[in-house]
């Protein structure tokens, strides 16, 4: 992979945006304390992230080539995390990448982080040959749909007489 798609850096807002390397004892720090943090968000669904999670979270993203993650840096902190999966459009006959997590540290918001962050994500998107990003968001986290929507993301629908599609899930454990 070209280092552009390793690494970006905005010498106007001093941060470093990077794709995360799972065997880096800092990005798996940071992706662990970042996503708790999210977790604690009520964005997030306030509840700290398990022990489970914290202890395996890494090495099991690691063991999925379908999966990758985004960091923010300013400085030596770690200010924001993406991550993402990768999945496939049977319609378009091609992989998608969806978001499944964005998390900036209250400390950083309002300040583009996650922007940037979804910029290399972009990139790394059509890298592997991807026809659309997806994610879901909270109705009522209305800075997040802003964002979304400023940087091209719209609500789905295949045929508008039939609506806007729905987020659903079933828990199995």
């Amino acid at each position: 992979m070209s280092d552009s798609l390793d690494s970006l850096e905005s010498t106007a807002s001093g941060l470093r945006i990077c794709r995360a390397d799972y065997r880096n004892p800092v990005h798996a720090d940071a992706l662990v304390r970042l996503l708790d943090a999210y977790a604690q968000d009520p964005a997030g669904g306030g509840e700290a992230l398990s022990a489970f999670a914290k202890s395996n979270l890494v090495n099991e993203l690691a063991a999925r080539p379908q999966a990758f993650s985004v960091l923010a840096f300013s400085g030596d902190e770690a200010v924001g995390l993406v991550n993402c999966i990768e999945g496939f459009s049977t319609f378009a006959c091609r992989p998608l990448v969806n978001i499944h997590d964005v998390a900036v540290l209250v400390s950083h918001r309002g300040q583009r982080v996650a922007e940037q962050m979804l910029a290399l994500v972009d990139e790394i998107a059509r890298e592997r040959g991807a026809c659309k990003l997806t994610l879901e968001v909270l109705a009522g986290n209305a800075s997040a749909v802003r964002l979304y929507e400023r940087v091209g993301f719209a609500g789905y629908q295949l045929d508008p007489a039939m609506g806007r599609a729905q987020f659903f899930q079933k828990w199995l454990a």
